[in-house]
């Protein structure tokens, strides 16, 4: 069983001294504990700008497996933290606030999809790494939206595959690689809520603008877009290509570090299916960095994990990391 250490409910009631230099605080918990902060590029910008590495879920996993720090303070949802924790034992991991979770992973209750994997023995299972660690126990090479495709033509075209959890990740990759995988019903509720019709109308008053989306968008969407890729690929795609405008389809955070490389440049929210303007992740954006602070200062929450099932998790996340490696898609 996977349980994590919450004592945390006692000291997010302590007041911080509102002149107190919140950055200037958390650099030099840093240097004390020898902590390093992992950031996913959907946190606020205080968070990106403190922390030590800003990327997506495959650098987030390679820079955890590599972290020389005593202390990992993820600032991202749950099943990052929990990621972290597979790959380093004997490191403290600690997540700011322990309802950042995700609502992709939700969908995929591991009792339920034991079952859907039981009906179809032969077939391998590769799980989008937005899973809790008991559907990666349950997976044989889990991968990201950065390295899926590679990930999924290592292997034989004749091998039947179940991907997980998301559908519109694994409809998009059956598309580019000509595979007829067996899709788990899982989705990300920030990627499924853009408006066509209202992306369509952005596009018109914008004529010049590109339109770059995350593959967990529907498909729809991304019949629409001019780029597609991960959040990583994304932010290449929108630092090389020559245009001035673009109208992102992902969640929102990742436009600020998009702003940062390309001041010059202008970058327009796509619009969701409701009264907002943009499209927040409401998991991600419950860590702050008052929340971040405290989580550092006492050391909590923290994840722990069951021995056993952290090394069946582990197993095809290095597998991932492996055939990642071998594509050159890591070092």
């Amino acid at each position: 069983m996977n349980t994590t250490q919450d004592l945390s409910k006692g000291y997010l009631d302590i007041e911080i001294n509102p002149s107190l230099d919140l950055f200037a605080e958390i650099e030099k918990l840093k240097k004390e504990k020898n902590a390093i902060i992992l950031a996913h590029y959907y946190q606020e910008p205080d968070i990106q700008d403190v922390a030590d590495y800003i990327g997506d879920s495959l650098g987030l996993a390679q820079n955890a497996e590599k972290t020389k720090a005593d202390i990992i303070v993820f600032a991202g949802v749950h099943f990052m933290a929990e990621t972290a924790k597979i790959l380093n034992p004997t490191k403290k991991v600690l997540l700011p606030d322990l309802n950042a979770g995700c609502s992709l992973a939700d969908s995929a209750p591991a009792d339920l999809f034991k079952i859907f994997k039981d009906k179809n023995p032969d077939h391998l299972v590769i799980s989008y790494i937005n899973c809790s660690a008991e559907i990666k126990a349950l997976s044989d090479i889990i991968c990201t939206s950065s390295n899926a495709e590679k990930i999924i033509d290592s292997l034989p075209k004749d091998q039947p595959i179940i991907f997980a959890p998301d559908k519109n990740l694994g409809a998009y990759l059956n598309k580019k690689t000509g595979r007829k995988m067996l899709l788990w019903n899982g989705a990300c509720m920030v990627h499924e809520i853009f408006s066509l019709e209202k992306i369509i109308k952005l596009k018109i008053r914008h004529p010049q603008a590109k339109l770059i989306a995350h593959p967990e968008c529907e498909e729809a969407v991304l019949n629409v877009a001019d780029y597609i890729g991960s959040t990583t690929q994304l932010l290449k795609y929108s630092q090389t290509n020559s245009a001035a405008e673009f109208i992102v389809a992902t969640e929102t955070g990742i436009l600020h570090e998009m702003q940062k490389s390309n001041p010059h440049k202008t970058f327009i929210p796509a619009p969701p299916n409701n009264n907002c303007a943009c499209n927040d992740c409401p998991h991600m954006k419950l860590n702050t960095l008052e929340k971040l602070y405290l989580c550092m200062k006492y050391e909590l929450p923290e994840i722990i994990m069951d021995e056993n099932l952290r090394v069946a998790a582990k197993k095809p996340i290095d597998k991932m990391l492996e055939i990642s490696r071998a594509a050159g898609l890591i070092g």
